[in-house]
Parts: C-alpha cells; sequence; structure tokens
C-alpha cells in the first residue's frame, strides 16, 4: 500500500477531530454570545440565535412573557434567530407613530434594528466562537505536550475551522435572514395574527358612573357561592355572586363598580370575543368595559380556562399519574397558545384611552400540605405538586406580561386555609363549584388587591347619586 493511502484514516481522524471541535465552539458561542438589545417604537426586544439543529429552515424562537414560542417568519439555515420581547411602552410605540412617516417609519425603524442586531450578534457569535476553538486546541496541545510551533499549527486550524463552520451555516446557509427580519414591521408580525381589529364599546351601554371594573372567569364571578340579590339573566349565566372580590372592593373603596367576569371565561371566548353561556350570549367583557369610560382600574382574571386547568386537574386525577410525556406536552402546547392571547387582551387594555391602573391577579394555589379530603378523588401528594407547579408556570406569565406592559401582578396566597384546612379558603370536592375561592376566599383575594393598590397610585372618586359602595352594574 502506498505511504499516502495509508496515512488516509490518520487525516479522515484529524479532520474529524477539527469538525468536533468547530461544532462544539459554534454550539457553545450561540449558549454564551449576549443578546442584543435594540429599543424600536417603546418595545424592547433582545436578539441573538437559537440553539442550532440539524434542519435547514424552520421557526425561529420568540420568548413571550417567558414562554418560548416559534416565530410566524420561517428562516433558512440551521442557526435561526431567538428574539426575547422585553418590555413594552405604548405610550413610546403612539409617540413614534405620530412621528413624521408614521406606522410606517416605525415598522421601518423595527425592521432595521432587529437586522442590526442580528448582525452585530452574528460578529460576537464569531468571535467568541473563535475564543472557545483556541482555548481547546490550546488545552490540547498542553494535554500533549506539543510544542510551540504544533500549538500555533492546531491554533491556526482550529480558528479557520470554526471560521468555516460559521460561514457556512450563517453567512451562506442563513444570508437570507436579514431579508426575513426586514419584513418584520411589528411584534405582531413575529407572533402571528392579533386580534382582527381593535375591541371596540360596540352595542353596549355607557357606564359613566363606574369606576372599576373587573373582567376575567369564574374565580372574579365567584361562581359556587350566594347568587346576587337582584339578578339579570346575564348575571345568572355566568354564575355572578354577591359574594364576589369586586364588590369587596366596592365597599372598601366606596366605588361604583361594574363585575363582566363570566364563567368559563377565556381571552378568546369571554373578554376578547363573545361567549355563549347557555341560551344567553354575552358580550365580549372588554367591549362591555369601554362603556365605563371614567374607570380608573381595571382587575384581570383570567388564564385558568385558557390552559383548561380543570379538565387537567381531572384528568390528572383519574390517571395514574399525571407528569407523562403526552399530558406535559399538551400543557406546553396551551400554555403557548394563551400567551400569544395574552399578548392580544394586554395590548388591547393598555390601549384603552382613559389609562386606568390595572392589576393582573395571579391564581392561587388550592392544594395544601394535608390532602387527605381528596383521597376519594385519588388525588396524591405527587399529583398535587405537579398541579401546582402547572398553576406556576400560569402565573409566571401572567406576572412577566404584566411586568412588560407595566402593569400590576398580585400574588394570591392561601396559606393556612387551603382544601382540607380547619377553615378553608377554598370550595370542597362535593361542592358546586369545586376548587373555587369560597366567600372567604374572594375576601382574601379582594385584601391583596387592595394591597396592592394602596402601593401603587389609588385612585380617586367623587361619589355620585348614581354610585354606591357595591353597584350591580352588568352589560
Amino acid at each position: 500500500m502506498r505511504p499516502w493511502l495509508r496515512r488516509i484514516p490518520t487525516l479522515l481522524g484529524y479532520a474529524a477531530a477539527v469538525l468536533a471541535v468547530a461544532a462544539l465552539s459554534v454550539w457553545l458561542s450561540v449558549r454564551v454570545t449576549p443578546l442584543q438589545t435594540v429599543s424600536p417604537a417603546g418595545q424592547t426586544v433582545q436578539v441573538g440565535a437559537a440553539t442550532p439543529d440539524l434542519n435547514m429552515s424552520g421557526p425561529g424562537e420568540l420568548e413571550l412573557f417567558g414562554q418560548t414560542i416559534p416565530t410566524q417568519p420561517r428562516f433558512e439555515g440551521p442557526i435561526r434567530p431567538r428574539l426575547k420581547l422585553t418590555h413594552i411602552s405604548l405610550n413610546a410605540q403612539a409617540g413614534a407613530l405620530t412621528k413624521s412617516g408614521g406606522a410606517q417609519a416605525a415598522g421601518k425603524d423595527l425592521s432595521e434594528q432587529l437586522t442590526s442586531a442580528w448582525t452585530r450578534y452574528l460578529l460576537w457569535e464569531t468571535l467568541i466562537a473563535i475564543g472557545f476553538a483556541a482555548l481547546i486546541a490550546v488545552a490540547v496541545a498542553g494535554i500533549r505536550r506539543s510544542s510551540r510551533a504544533s500549538m500555533l499549527w492546531m491554533l491556526a486550524i482550529a480558528v479557520t475551522s470554526v471560521f468555516a463552520l460559521n460561514a457556512l451555516g450563517v453567512y451562506l446557509l442563513a444570508s437570507a435572514t436579514p431579508a426575513a427580519l426586514r419584513q418584520v414591521r411589528g411584534i405582531e408580525d413575529l407572533v402571528g395574527p392579533s386580534t382582527p381589529t381593535p375591541v371596540q364599546a360596540v352595542g353596549t351601554p355607557a357606564q359613566p358612573g363606574v369606576e372599576a371594573v373587573v373582567i376575567g372567569d369564574s374565580t372574579a364571578a365567584a361562581i359556587g357561592n350566594a347568587p346576587l340579590d337582584h339578578p339579570t339573566t346575564t348575571d345568572t349565566a355566568c354564575g355572578r355572586s354577591k359574594d364576589a372580590y369586586a364588590l369587596y372592593l366596592a365597599a372598601a373603596n366606596n366605588w361604583n363598580i361594574l363585575n363582566l367576569a363570566c364563567s368559563s371565561a377565556t381571552i378568546r371566548d369571554g373578554l376578547l370575543g363573545p361567549q355563549q353561556r347557555g341560551t344567553t350570549q354575552v358580550p365580549p367583557q372588554l367591549s362591555a368595559a369601554m362603556g365605563a369610560g371614567k374607570a380608573s382600574v381595571i382587575i384581570v382574571s383570567i388564564g385558568a380556562n385558557d390552559i383548561h386547568w380543570s379538565t387537567m386537574a381531572a384528568l390528572c386525577a383519574a390517571a395514574n399519574a399525571c407528569d407523562d410525556r403526552a399530558s406535559t406536552a399538551y400543557f406546553q402546547q396551551q400554555i403557548a397558545a394563551f400567551t400569544t392571547a395574552y399578548y392580544d387582551l394586554l395590548s388591547n387594555v393598555a390601549a384603552l384611552p382613559q389609562h386606568p391602573r390595572v392589576l393582573i391577579n395571579e391564581y392561587y394555589n388550592p392544594f395544601g400540605e394535608n390532602i387527605d379530603c381528596l383521597k376519594d378523588q385519588n388525588i396524591t401528594t405527587d399529583k398535587a405538586k405537579i398541579l401546582k407547579s402547572r398553576l406556576d408556570q400560569l402565573n409566571s406569565v401572567l406576572r412577566q406580561g404584566a411586568q412588560t406592559f407595566d402593569f400590576t401582578a398580585v400574588p394570591q396566597h392561601f396559606d393556612g386555609h387551603r382544601l382540607c384546612s380547619d377553615q378553608p379558603f377554598v370550595q370542597g370536592p362535593d361542592a358546586d363549584a369545586p376548587l373555587h375561592p369560597n366567600a372567604a376566599g374572594e375576601l382574601a383575594i379582594a385584601l391583596a388587591d387592595q394591597q396592592a393598590l394602596s402601593r401603587t397610585r389609588t385612585p380617586t372618586s367623587t361619589p355620585t347619586p348614581s354610585t354606591g359602595a357595591a353597584a350591580q352594574n352588568t352589560p
């Protein structure tokens, strides 16, 4: 055999080692290279790269309120953009839109800044990848006790191979990414279609005397508690109670309050769109809230129905375990869908002309250390922990979304008063509305909201003859 043929396996081994070092360096650099921050039109966005994969095309990643979701645009190449939305200021957005060129100029500014940030990120990523390759080469040379000439030779090969791999993976295969980013004219282009048109107060009566509004689901409606003394058809269909935390807040602040919450409401079917409750069609809650043009406080309680939490709890109780891959994947899919809907809701609330103080209520954990009263429902301590962890993820989305829009997130703690305690704040498993707050739980939520209001701007109200401590205004 000719000498050069005998060297082929060795050369292939060297080539494989060089390729492995280059790939490792690029992978490490993508993990540690800092995201590049831009702030176009009041939206603070950080731009970087998603972890490379073997696919030659696909969506990028968008981190929205702590949840990573695929972007609507698709990108070519194994290295694709990762974008993180960290802050939104609707006033800054409005200011940008009123400048010369309006919305077109604001959209162009966003696309140009995203493209520039992507380019800066790639430059940093390349330099850091070269640094990793150099460190690995020097370390290998030291272990092998190579001569200085050999070390320099290994260093040159490592740096050249990393640069070549980056050029192939980014500058060639991902060369279309800047053009794709230039098509992004707003955050909606990244998250997908939002509400087709802004919610408007169409077909709902004006409520000029209302000072605070509550929108949300059965927790805010206080389903399962005592009904209102003089309920309307909509009140009854939605399960609204005179023990709702809205009415406790009304009494404490001498507010005329409008409680629009409805059992089974979601963001799409209830808050931003109409909701069908039996034979009653309930108007969109946010549309009805717009009739209260002078309301200085809006409280939002939403999310559990969007992620089908009660259904997951029931399935968890029926199954031997509720942290299997299928149920976990389903939950992640639901929380991602909720995140985009939640963005739509917050955008609409932030655009209200009266600029109210907005509270976003988080969810309470109904399960305490003692769950003996749930044995008949097949809820074990491990299952309760899993359900709590999913509520924690939902609360994380609620909290980060509130922070992004400069709203106030309000944690809810039922410590010492959870299920199976002597004085629970939660309706038991045999109640008409299991796991929902009872009257004491609604009062606890009202106290948490009141404390949040006292720490921030408290609205001033001038009582009028039409206002009352607990007005039962309904759409």
